[in-house]
């Protein structure tokens, strides 16, 4: 029976699959030196229509499909995918769905118009996510979110999920990334984040204006600890975190090549 500690990164990009911008290479050498410092290493992500399955060796885990995840009353069919990291003995699930995740751009049409439904593809990606560890019976020591996409799971962590044993010893990383949209996510929000009734209208307070601000201040406020992974991250928000006993803030490092502060996070998470 392995021993090993192990780190769940859930991303919303990461290098060579997705890069929307410089974080995606970041993940990609946190999870391999995650990996090669003996930790056992998975990843989950969403399989937006843009990454190339062919080029990338995407497919579908039988074994784990036939999982529906309900969003405000109706149900969506999860699918999953696994690929191998190139250069990495660790695998990389990607979460798809025909409704949100087929079409040929990530977060704006063409046009470059916010999708009207980018509310409900972050919640069914953060509990699909959720679900697939569930489906997996792999308990993860660390849980290391990245990108706003995932900022309702540390939430979600802590009410809706908070007594479920695969959970019961999860640590909670959140990168608090610099802001990438300047719309909100809709007057429905709230109520498509309403995935459980252990859900409190107090647990979203934070997150109910629905801008990429207070995405980060939720996420924030809900993680054990916070990576500021930008120069340009929110100062306001950094010090409302700050200012939370008990709140770990890995402060933004530019040339951050050997990761040891990372390293140093975890390991102290662990107790170690």
């Amino acid at each position: 029976m392995s021993t090993k500690k192990r780190i769940l990164f859930i991303a919303q990009e990461m290098s060579p699959y997705l890069e929307l911008s410089d974080y995606a290479a970041m993940v990609n050498k946190m999870a391999i030196k995650s990996n090669e410092a003996g930790l056992e290493v998975r990843v989950i992500m969403p399989r937006f229509g843009i990454i190339n399955e062919r080029r990338h060796r995407l497919h579908e885990v039988v074994r784990l499909s036939g999982i529906n995840i309900v969003i405000d009353g109706d149900d969506y069919p999860l699918i999953i995918k696994v690929a191998s990291l190139p250069n990495a003995r660790l695998q990389v699930y990607f979460l798809d769905n025909e409704d949100y995740f087929k079409r040929k751009t990530v977060f704006a049409d063409e046009n470059d118009e916010f999708f009207d439904d980018n509310a409900a593809r972050s919640v069914f990606f953060c509990k699909g996510a959720l679900e697939t560890v569930k489906k997996f019976g792999w308990p993860p020591d660390i849980i290391h979110c990245s990108g706003w996409m995932t900022s309702l799971i540390p939430m979600y962590l802590k009410t809706a999920y908070k007594k479920e044993p695969v959970f019961a010893h999860s640590k909670i990383v959140y990168s608090l990334s610099p802001n990438s949209f300047k719309e909100k996510l809709g007057a429905s929000f709230i109520k498509k984040a309403t995935i459980s009734n252990q859900i409190k209208e107090k647990d979203l307070e934070l997150f109910k204006e629905g801008t990429n601000t207070a995405l980060n201040r939720g996420a924030g406020k809900y993680a054990d600890a916070v990576v500021l992974a930008g120069e340009k991250v929110e100062k306001k928000v950094v010090d409302e975190l700050k200012a939370e006993k008990g709140k770990i803030i890995l402060p933004y490092k530019k040339d951050n090549d050997d990761l040891a502060d990372y390293l140093a996070l975890y390991n102290q998470l662990l107790g170690k």
